[in-house]
């Protein structure tokens, strides 16, 4: 099918991946190096795993930590909520930002802001340092906004879900690391003779040093587009440049982001909540050594290797016979057994059965990410950012309430608090029915006959814009998008006298 309004391409650009009209990838390869797709995959989620790796290097160290700085349950549970709450405005102007400026720019420029904080963790002398520090780190995790915007950008809607899934879920993994990787850290500078109280100091010079390299590396080798850096084609006007407040207006009138904001902080908020508790929460109620629980409490991270990934890929393959409404069904499932796994986990009281229903919880409720972000890149072409920003600052607000309500003092004990937790994300996960696409249908209702993927997203666009031909990139994105009807009805939708190049 040809797009009405492109301009004809003399010597169209040569990709080693197969790609759409967009030059977005149709396939991804997961150990691929390849310009620009499969490099823009490593890069997003080697940094953003960095992040997460200094955002949560605290919590396996806390009970070294707490005694150093005289630290209260009280102040643990306030650094815990301020490690996620930084992110939460910050998620939503790195969505805005990776819409006026691109991916690379916008994640290099946050995570080179954030690393002092995690140098000045090493220095931290009061529970108030203490604090500020989780807090200003805190804001890198905004970058999980750049990854998901990044891999929209490069992959096409038949592997979107897993290129999100894949690169949130490694990174994501930082979490898990981290709790391996500090305590690690923390017995080796032991070894070489320094004391309890100066040994975990000197961990986080690793992290930050690490966090800094990842930042440089996005912008040396990275690319925002597959045809070019933002600036560039702004420059050469192959990408009008947008005004943010249209961006931003478009964005946040969209139901769909606010009801994905809320489930996904009843996903990736709650792994948020996790990440913060887990190892002191093993450490006190088994009686474990320091470093078995911090073991013990990396399983949990850990599992972000398959599940948030196995998430994408799940909503990719369902979406091939049962489209957009498929997506929605398995990501109320999923996430709703989620949070059946995490009330258990509240109740067991055995070791063996809190480490066996930890693992079940942490693959459901991290897979349950990865297919959010398999129904994102379709709530809007025009503002993707501000939805990505929206439903990522989502998962922050929930990790904030969370760890507020349930792990803040002593009101509830964390056996109490993570069984309370579980009925909450079943209870959050229920809008998705509201979810509603009128060209792909939503969980209950079909599609509607009179609206097609071009009027969903032309809407975007006033007639003067489209005059000035500013909604080109919409029309591909909805002509790529057909897919998502379905393999039962896509047939039945597709014209019979036209198709479309799925290979540059």
């Amino acid at each position: 099918m040809e797009v009405q309004g492109t301009v004809p391409e003399t010597h169209p650009p040569k990709f080693t991946l197969q790609v759409d009209t967009e030059h977005k990838a149709t396939e991804f390869r997961l150990f691929s190096m390849a310009a620009p797709h499969m490099r823009a995959f490593q890069l997003a989620w080697v940094s953003f795993f960095s992040c997460f790796v200094s955002t949560f290097a605290a919590p396996p160290l806390l009970p070294i930590i707490r005694d150093n700085l005289n630290l209260t349950s009280t102040d643990i549970g306030n650094a815990g909520i301020a490690a996620v709450s930084g992110a939460i405005f910050a998620r939503l102007a790195m969505g805005t930002a990776c819409d006026l400026f691109g991916p690379r720019f916008a994640s290099a420029s946050l995570i080179l802001l954030t690393t002092p904080a995690v140098y000045f963790t090493s220095i931290a002398s009061s529970p108030v340092s203490f604090l500020l520090v989780r807090f200003f780190t805190g804001f890198s995790i905004a970058t999980f906004v750049s990854t998901q915007f990044w891999m929209s950008s490069m992959f096409s809607a038949p592997v979107v879900g897993t290129a999100n899934g894949v690169a949130g879920g490694w990174g994501n993994l930082g979490g898990g690391a981290t709790q391996l990787i500090m305590p690690l850290l923390f017995g080796l500078i032991r070894h070489t003779g320094a004391d309890n109280f100066t040994a975990w100091r000197i961990a986080f010079f690793i992290p930050a040093l690490f966090q800094t390299l990842s930042a440089f590396a996005v912008l040396i080798f990275g690319q925002d587009l597959p045809d070019g850096n933002f600036r560039g084609l702004q420059k050469s006007g192959d990408k009008p440049k947008d005004k943010f407040s249209l961006v931003f207006y478009h964005g946040i009138i969209n139901y769909r982001g606010w009801i994905l904001a809320l489930t996904y902080g009843y996903c990736f908020g709650v792994e948020l909540a996790v990440d913060n508790i887990i190892a002191e929460y093993f450490y006190d109620r088994f009686n474990l050594k320091l470093h078995t629980a911090g073991m013990i409490a990396a399983s949990f991270g850990l599992a972000n290797v398959i599940s948030r990934p196995g998430g994408g890929i799940i909503s990719d393959v369902v979406a091939k016979r049962f489209g957009m409404r498929g997506r929605l069904w398995t990501l109320w499932v999923v996430q709703t057994l989620g949070g059946v796994f995490c009330i258990i986990l509240g109740q067991v009281g055995s070791l063996s059965a809190s480490i066996a229903v930890m693992i079940a919880f942490s693959l459901f409720v991290q897979a349950a990410c990865g297919l959010t972000f398999g129904v994102v890149p379709f709530i809007s072409r025009r503002s993707l950012g501000v939805i990505s920003g929206m439903a990522g600052g989502g998962g922050n607000v929930g990790a904030v309430l969370t760890q507020l309500i349930f792990f803040k003092g002593s009101k509830y004990s964390k056996e109490t608090g993570i069984t309370l937790m579980g009925v909450m994300i079943i209870c959050c996960t229920l809008p998705i029915c509201l979810i509603y696409f009128p060209q792909w249908g939503g969980m209950f209702c079909g599609p509607s006959a009179k609206q097609t993927e071009e009027d969903y997203y032309m809407s975007e666009w006033s007639s003067t814009e489209k005059e000035k031909g500013l909604h080109h990139a919409s029309l591909k994105f909805a002509d790529n998008s057909r897919n998502e009807k379905g393999r039962r009805v896509k047939a039945a939708a597709l014209p019979t006298d036209e198709s479309s190049p799925t290979q540059v």
